[in-house]
């Protein structure tokens, strides 16, 4: 049996200690501990600037390093299992840990607790940083950082609690952002990636791609049940029910996440990926 080389870390030189004895491989290690230190950072099959990107990374978030070489590292990542490449200034030492995650679409980290500071990083919702203390600034509250860099405070939530919104209504707060294949970030998200995103924030989990998810995420259901936040699923493409005749969901036709009449969409898409392949709700 071939493992699924996007969740699985394997080389003819180098593998996962996990995977000795199911591949062959010069050498097995366990990796090493490590975290995102760029607000977002893309994913690739290969550790190659020209080749496209699987998924994204965002700030604060944990991997695993199992090899840097030439300028990269080959990392998985702890919160869904993908194994890919990125460069390798964008990862480094894990302390101080994580506290607090962003919890809006989009919000920026400020050189010091002012909003009229320049040279603001921007953050995406789900990135992850450590708050140390507070300030406030002309009636506006800050987290502070260890270094004196400052975040918006109501734009943030302790790790483990999560805004009140369901999922479905966290993916229409990205309506119109821009359509970016492999985007899993506020700047730019592909179908899967609004799924996944949306439903982390939220406090569950779903695998990275549509083909996976078309499989083991939720449970199956028929069309005719379909309700607000079930998932539909075609060759290569999720979208997401906002009610039972609104699909949201990022896509190549507009460019963005965008609204549809279900049954409308239905039909534009069938000339290209045929009818849905399935139906599924998350649990």
């Amino acid at each position: 049996m071939t493992l699924d080389r996007r969740f699985n870390a394997y080389r003819e030189d180098l593998a996962d200690i996990a995977l000795e004895g199911q591949v062959e491989a010069a050498r097995f290690t366990m990796g090493e501990p490590a975290g995102v230190i760029v607000p977002v950072t893309g994913l690739r099959p290969k550790p190659d600037m020209a080749s496209g990107i699987d998924t994204e990374l965002l700030l604060g978030e944990e991997v695993t390093v199992f090899d840097r070489s030439a300028g990269w590292a080959w990392v998985k990542a702890a919160s869904d299992g993908y194994v890919g490449y990125l460069p390798e200034h964008c990862v480094g030492d894990r302390q101080p840990s994580p506290t607090h995650h962003i919890v809006v679409p989009r919000t920026f980290l400020y050189p010091r607790p002012d909003l009229r500071a320049p040279l603001a990083t921007p953050l995406s919702m789900g990135s992850r940083v450590a708050i140390i203390g507070e300030a406030e600034t002309r009636g506006t509250r800050y987290h502070l950082l260890a270094d004196g860099r400052a975040v918006i405070a109501a734009h943030c939530l302790p790790i483990g609690t999560w805004p009140p919104d369901d999922y479905v209504s966290l993916a229409a707060r990205f309506m119109e952002t821009p359509y970016l294949w492999g985007g899993r970030s506020g700047f730019g998200l592909d179908c899967s990636g609004l799924v996944q995103l949306c439903l982390q924030m939220t406090g569950g989990s779903a695998p990275r791609d549509s083909d996976v998810q078309g499989r083991e995420l939720g449970t199956a259901i028929a069309r005719e049940d379909l309700r607000r936040g079930d998932l539909v699923f075609w060759k290569g493409h999720v979208g997401i029910m906002e009610d039972a005749e609104t699909l949201l969901h990022a896509n190549g036709h507009t460019m963005t996440v965008a609204r549809e009449d279900f049954r409308k969409a239905v039909e534009r898409i069938a000339w290209l990926y045929e009818q849905p392949t399935g139906y599924r709700r998350p649990t």
